[in-house]
């Protein structure tokens, strides 16, 4: 599978090759750029030399924030974002022994339970949940039955609303466009009702 999410060669290639890479960096989505977000794991995996679920999961609380703060930093939110990736490590090494593809294929699930086993995930609400099924149904190769009824408006054909849907620089550039747009008329709803 190839993606290319970063515009980082490497951290796109890490992207498309490890499913816990491409988890933790639909968790790290979270205000930063989709880019920089999705180019944590490979900044992970550099710094502490592994992406393995175990490895994060075990590694000293402290020092795992320090790999997050190191520049350039993996989120703008170290603290945090740091104990919500070991969180999520943590999970996947204990409930999915270590194998975040289990999430989306052991006893093979149809999109409403892939849906519901990613929001029961650390740091993944509904919205989050469905973004990521839709990015698995769209350019992972998911065949669970339902998939796109199960996540929404993100599973439509031909939309270009979210990560999902990004698979080259004009992709990126329209997903923006629409995440802006949508920004804007949130805006102008609350403006307009004060």
């Amino acid at each position: 599978m190839e993606l290319h999410i970063t515009g980082d060669a490497a951290a796109d290639k890490l992207l498309g090759d490890d499913a816990f890479a491409l988890l933790t960096g639909m968790l790290l989505d979270q205000q930063v750029t989709m880019e920089s977000a999705f180019a944590g794991p490979e900044k992970i995996k550099t710094r502490i030399g592994s992406i393995d679920p175990a490895t994060i999961a075990e590694y000293d609380p402290a020092g795992f924030i320090e790999v997050f703060k190191e520049t350039p930093a993996v989120h703008r939110f170290p603290g945090s974002m740091a104990g919500r990736v070991q969180a999520l490590a943590e999970t996947v090494h204990h409930d999915w022994d270590g194998d975040a593809t289990a999430i989306w294929t052991r006893d093979n699930p149809d999109g409403g339970e892939v849906l519901r086993r990613l929001k029961e995930l650390p740091g993944f609400g509904e919205q989050k949940a469905r973004i990521f099924l839709a990015l698995l149904g769209k350019q992972c190769g998911l065949q669970a039955e339902g998939w796109r009824e199960a996540a929404g408006s993100y599973g439509l054909e031909g939309s270009f609303a979210s990560v999902a849907d990004i698979v080259d620089p004009e992709s990126l550039a329209k997903v923006r466009a629409t995440k802006q747009a949508a920004k804007a008329a949130a805006k102008a709803a609350k403006t307009s009702k004060a």
